[in-house]
């Protein structure tokens, strides 16, 4: 797995690197500015690496037959889908003025961009990766465009086979080495049963040279800590401040509660993953003592008597000889007068040369 710099900020997502977490904010903000710098603060008093953001020109992106598509339900914003994604949609000075506030906050600002026009204009704003929504994988040009500016690659891998995976990942790594391959499931919220970790696994052996990472839209905090557990380097969770407000994405993100919970547990299980040593630990060494078993006479033995099995037993604590050592304590002759019912050590005994 390699390792690649966060732009100038002095952080590194990948192998020996702190869990790079993302809050997804993304139209979450109910495309209200003021909104969208109170997530910013409650996704940085979370905890959280970065916040991001999704950048479109709705033009762009759709036919007019998108565009004039009726879109009448109770999370739209207007009358046909070109009108809600409208409504959704931050100015650019409104993205100037987040990025301005990201310094202010100490938090990293990143963002999804949905056409060439979008990455150019973030490339333009400073944002130190590109990450590539899953609905773009197979977006080959937008792709290849984002990943000739030479800045890391966070590709989401929802609505995707393995196949397509792996196309989109060598087409990527043919103008830019640096990327990342995040675990998706497109579905919001998604169903346990769906999220499939183990995919890390596969993404691991498939792709050695590419940072893994999880996007997740199912409910709770689970999920998150367990593909940290599994290798993903980067965590990227939808955010919002109220999951009953009107909008498609609120369902699938997690309220500041969560998201500060999240983070908690994602640091929790770096720290226990450890490094892979078994060994005694400091802490465990008075109760090692207090616990375990030591060969204990069961009769007195006299000075010089030949020890057998039958005068022997287990007992606590563990400050003598370890029950482990019983065959070769058997056979031995004692070096002095042992009391029943008392812990040997090294002392009582004599050894055979």
């Amino acid at each position: 797995m390699r390792v690649f710099n966060v732009g100038d900020t002095g952080r590194k997502i990948g192998e020996g690197q702190p869990t790079f977490i993302i809050a997804e904010i993304g139209i979450n903000h109910q495309g209200d500015v003021a909104i969208a710098r109170r997530l910013m603060e409650s996704a940085k008093e979370c905890g959280v690496d970065a916040v991001k953001f999704q950048k479109r020109k709705v033009t762009r992106i759709l036919t007019r037959e998108g565009l004039d598509m009726p879109y009448e339900n109770p999370n739209s914003f207007g009358k046909t889908y070109g009108e809600h994604k409208h409504a959704l949609e931050l100015s650019d000075g409104d993205y100037r003025n987040l990025m301005e506030y990201s310094s202010e906050l100490d938090v990293i600002f990143c963002a999804s961009g949905w056409d060439e026009e979008s990455v150019d204009f973030i490339d333009e704003l400073g944002v130190p990766f590109f990450k590539m929504a899953s609905a773009d994988l197979t977006n080959f040009p937008l792709l290849e465009h984002a990943a000739r500016k030479g800045k890391p690659m966070l590709l989401s891998t929802g609505m995707a086979d393995l196949s397509t995976v792996r196309r989109a990942y060598e087409h990527t790594v043919r103008f830019n080495g640096q990327v990342a391959l995040l675990q998706c499931t497109s579905t919001y919220p998604c169903d346990f049963a769906e999220v499939h970790l183990n995919v890390l696994k596969t993404y691991a052996r498939e792709f050695p040279d590419a940072v893994l990472g999880y996007s997740g839209h199912e409910a709770g905090i689970a999920m998150p800590p367990v593909a940290v557990a599994l290798g993903a380097k980067i965590i990227e969770r939808h955010f919002t401040l109220d999951r009953t407000w009107k909008g498609g994405d609120h369902a699938a993100s997690l309220e500041p509660t969560g998201l500060r919970k999240m983070v908690r547990d994602i640091r929790h299980v770096e720290e226990a993953m450890g490094d892979g040593e078994k060994r005694i630990q400091e802490s465990e060494i008075p109760v090692f003592r207090k616990l375990a078993k030591s060969i204990v006479s069961s009769v007195d033995i006299a000075k010089g008597q030949k020890i057998t099995r039958d005068m022997l037993t287990t007992k606590g604590p563990g400050n003598g000889i370890s029950p482990m050592e019983m065959e070769r304590v058997v056979g031995t002759k004692a070096a002095k007068d042992i009391l029943g019912d008392t812990v040997l050590t090294e002392e009582d005994i004599q050894w055979r040369e």
